[in-house]
């Protein structure tokens, strides 16, 4: 034996990388009742499913993020393939979205409705709620100018929060960013009001003033609030179609019962974003308040090289979303039907096909079929179950036996699929 074999070799136990999630249990179960809500939801609203690559060239997203954006310069994961190619983890779901509209010819289904969910990638600091690799769902609506569509979608995401049973203590918070014109002009005065007081701003904003003015306005940072309090408001710019445009926006949600509150800080910061800018919000989760976000775009296909397609959609983190859930017990363990005990082994032929028959029904059933024959009906009579199906042999036949403190609708559904097995 050598001496490199007497020495055990350690294995060390792989650890997740920084700022991802194993997700089981109690958080699984949440998270799955996420997408599956969703999933109905869209369902009800004629949302088409749609499913799009993990990676796309960089320049989908660096051309539709704008490369002045904290996510394209600092948080993407971008590499280059054997072929030199950049390539880029989808950070965000839109500009696939919109590449996969004007490369596969999606113009001919205009207004086309797309919905679709999994997971994203950004390089940025873990946090509650956020993630390196995180989820989310997303809606859009593509090829439909009309404020109706930005109604349609903030009412399906109004839906959407209160099937979960979270929209409890979760605001919607609505503002306008006016046509092409009212934004430019907008733009222009904001940028006069922070020039005359550039030295005073925090770094980032300084940094925002010449690249994406609009972004100052939702800082943080204590330094620039006593300058974008008595900045200029969008109100004063905009146009009167603009203003038309809003006003058909809040009348319909108030016709559909949603209830919204004006933020005139709410913004989008590149230039494509047009009319229609919402969050809903929640004081639930720290900081990372918003639990869905969305606006409208009505150049970014543009910007992408496709035709002026008008846009809008909304996008929600999963994890934020399953957070809400669980803390809100609106996740309910549904009880397991029947539970089948095996008290002859020589009966598992007729065990395995009892059980398959009861899940053919769909009815939720399990088995215990191992250990002690003599004790496997005291082990499932202490499992959680609506009915309790023994198999044993009586007189020399096979017998099975079902027992329930009532005859409820489980009951008669168990002993319904059971019928045809009864020897």
């Amino acid at each position: 034996m050598s001496k490199s074999d007497s020495i055990p070799t350690r294995i060390e136990t792989p650890q997740a990388i920084r700022g991802t999630q194993d997700i089981f249990g109690a958080e699984a179960e949440a998270f799955a009742r996420v997408v599956e809500t969703f999933e109905r939801v869209r369902k009800l609203y004629r949302f088409r499913r749609a499913e799009m690559p993990v990676f796309e060239k960089t320049a989908v997203f660096s051309r539709s993020l704008g490369e002045t954006t904290d996510v394209v310069s600092k948080e993407m994961y971008s590499f280059e393939d054997r072929g030199g190619e950049s390539l880029t983890l989808r950070p965000e779901f839109t500009a696939g979205i919109a590449r996969a509209y004007i490369t596969n010819g999606w113009q001919q289904h205009a207004p086309l409705k797309l919905a679709t969910h999994g997971p994203l990638f950004r390089y940025e600091r873990p946090q509650k709620g956020r993630y390196r690799q995180f989820h989310q769902l997303d809606a859009e609506i593509i090829g439909a100018g009309e404020p109706l569509a930005d109604v349609e979608l903030l009412v399906m995401a109004d839906q959407l929060l209160k099937e979960l049973g979270i929209s409890d203590g979760v605001t919607l918070q609505l503002n306008t960013l006016g046509d092409g014109a009212s934004r430019e002009a907008w733009r222009a005065a904001l940028v006069e009001h922070f020039r005359a007081h550039r030295a005073e701003l925090s770094e980032d904003s300084q940094e925002r003033l010449e690249k994406n003015p609009l972004r100052i306005l939702d800082s943080k940072d204590p330094r620039d609030k006593p300058f974008t309090a008595d900045a200029p408001r969008i109100d004063d710019y905009l146009s009167a179609e603009a203003q038309d445009f809003f006003g058909r926006v809040t009348s319909g949600l108030d016709a559909a019962g949603v209830a919204w509150t004006r933020n005139g800080s709410l913004v989008r910061g590149l230039d494509y974003y047009r009319h229609t800018a919402f969050e809903f919000v929640t004081d639930r989760l720290g900081a990372q308040g918003t639990v869905l976000g969305g606006g409208r775009y009505d150049g970014l296909m543009e910007s992408l090289g496709g035709p002026v397609t008008p846009a809008v959609g909304w996008a929600a983190g999963i994890e934020r979303l399953a957070m809400l859930v669980q803390d809100a017990g609106a996740v309910v363990e549904e009880p397991l039907v029947a539970i089948l005990a095996l008290e002859d082994d020589a009966l598992l032929d007729l065990s395995v096909r009892a059980l398959a028959a009861l899940r053919g029904a769909g009815l939720s059933a399990d088995m215990i079929a191992s250990g002690s024959p003599r004790k496997r009906f005291d082990k499932a009579a202490k499992v959680n179950a609506v009915v309790l199906v023994s198999l044993s042999t009586r007189d020399g036949a096979p017998t099975i036996t079902l027992r329930a403190a009532e005859q409820t609708r489980a009951y008669l559904a168990v002993e319904a699929a059971l019928k045809p097995l009864h020897p």
